[in-house]
């Protein structure tokens, strides 16, 4: 299936507190999206592995993905290194996607920087026909996106762009609340942790309304580039 535009995120969740908005927004307009998960969150104090995936695949349906699959790199451990470059660069090949979202270029939590350092990289060895892949015992096409831009997570970073999620506001938080054991929910026993605090999910929505303000909407999301954007006419601009 060929997507529009593919989020690929180290964790479980991560695409749901980030860009979630941009994804419902760009749903709504007919565009393809879909998440790759790097790993299942399997190093996260409340919850499995398992209950994790039964959340993602709740998300999912929530944000009416047109795909999700789970790459099962070791959360905590995985490398940018051949390994996780090549299953990256499989996943990019498979859903041939215009645009890559992807994680923060550095953040609280150690896996998201190289995670976004893992999929540049990869978005680019993706575009050489000399790196052989296969899917299902088939030769994939070597594709690279024409953008790949970079979500913001719990570290304030400068947005490059901000997208006005405010008609989606409501749906982001449904797909974040699906994942019931990792944030705040007074119906689920559990050790209390930094992301479980009625606190940090007031903290999303406060980012949300930050962002938003900034062009003159209620909510927004925003993303970094490594490289400049350009546009076709200063119209384009809000």
């Amino acid at each position: 299936m060929k997507l529009d535009i593919l989020v690929i995120a180290v964790h479980p969740d991560d695409a749901e507190l980030c860009c979630s908005g941009t994804i419902l927004k760009h749903i709504a307009l007919g565009k393809k999206v879909g998440i790759v998960d790097l790993t299942r969150g399997e190093l996260g104090t409340r919850g499995t592995a398992e209950t994790r995936d039964e959340e993602a695949a709740d998300a999912a349906k929530i944000l009416g993905l047109h795909a999700r699959e789970n790459l099962r790199l070791r959360d905590g451990f995985f490398q940018n290194d051949e390994h996780s470059r090549l299953e990256v660069i499989k996943a990019i090949r498979k859903y041939q996607p215009e645009i890559i979202l992807s994680n923060a270029l550095h953040d609280r939590h150690p896996d998201h920087g190289r995670a976004g350092d893992l999929v540049n990289d990869s978005v680019f060895l993706s575009g050489l026909p000399k790196i052989k892949t296969e899917l299902s015992g088939e030769a994939q096409q070597a594709h690279r996106p024409r953008l790949l831009l970079q979500f913001i997570q719990d570290s304030y970073i400068q947005p490059d762009i901000i997208v006005d999620i405010t008609d989606h506001m409501d749906t982001k938080i449904k797909s974040i609340q699906a994942y019931k054991t990792q944030f705040f929910n007074p119906d689920v026993d559990g050790q209390q942790t930094y992301i479980s605090s009625p606190d940090f999910f007031e903290s999303v929505i406060g980012r949300a309304r930050e962002f938003g303000k900034s062009i003159g909407a209620t909510f927004g999301e925003g993303f970094t580039s490594r490289k400049l954007l350009g546009v076709e006419s200063l119209f384009d601009l809000k």
